[in-house]
């Protein structure tokens, strides 16, 4: 694999395990240094560093609730002091529980909206002054399969991810005179490991099935992720890329 992002730097969130760590290790094989955000999880975040400098870079580690803006200014901040420059952010923060509506609690619903959409807009916000001097910006936000197709018990992920496609598109055309592009990529049936506290996988796996007969793998994920981080999509911006097997057609 060639080295096209060579002393780049990207800040990947949600970075702990799975696809966010998946993320990380593309792009660092890519030559990016990687600032590997995660909300408090030191282990996990030590096992994504290792990972990274087993692919052949090097990594820095950021902790912080995104939701919160003066916590996600410093954390950006931080993450372009640590090598001197910022080029990539890739936003996978976000929770996913599941409740039925007439038991959702408004606090739950702002919860979810906060980590999920919130942040997204106050990492790119902050990010901006540090990826207008880069020659290469790319933003790509972390969608959903739900936020298009829609499932039963998710009214709160479903609008946060859908939130996230339109500021994609509203941030294209604000970012694209200043050579920034902003993409989406939405993920559908990916097999990942749980946390214990985060519970069953959704119901909708259960039942969904795509065109490809499978569930996809979180690399399957990254390397779209990477595509759109790389020199070969500068001329692609304002899209959502879909990767669930056929499962949603656009």
């Amino acid at each position: 694999m060639t080295k096209e992002l060579k002393d780049h730097v990207a800040l990947v969130t949600g970075a702990s395990r799975n696809i966010g760590r998946a993320i990380c290790v593309e792009l660092a094989k890519m030559g990016a240094h990687i600032v590997v955000h995660v909300g408090s999880d030191r282990d996990a975040a030590a096992e994504t560093v290792s990972a990274i400098e087993k692919a052949g870079s090097t990594a820095s580690i950021v902790f912080g609730d995104l939701s919160d803006e003066t916590t996600a200014n410093a954390i950006v901040a931080e993450a372009a002091k640590q090598y001197g420059r910022l080029d990539i952010i890739v936003n996978n923060a976000a929770i996913r529980p599941e409740s039925k509506v007439a038991e959702l609690a408004y606090s739950e619903w702002r919860k979810v909206m906060s980590v999920n959409l919130d942040s997204v807009f106050l990492v790119c916000k902050a990010a901006l002054p540090y990826l207008e001097k880069s020659p290469n910006a790319a933003i790509v936000n972390m969608g959903g399969l739900t936020g298009h197709s829609g499932a039963a018990d998710r009214a709160h992920v479903i609008a946060s991810k859908a939130g996230v496609v339109g500021l994609t598109k509203a941030l294209a055309h604000d970012f694209g005179p200043l050579n920034i592009t902003v993409n989406c990529v939405a993920p559908g049936l990916i097999a990942t490991e749980r946390k214990a506290q985060a519970g069953k996988n959704p119901k909708h796996h259960d039942t969904r099935t795509n065109l490809l007969g499978r569930h996809g793998g979180t690399q399957e994920v990254a390397d779209a992720v990477a595509f759109l981080c790389s020199t070969k999509a500068r001329y692609i911006t304002g899209e959502t890329l879909h990767i669930n097997g056929g499962a949603y057609l656009a």
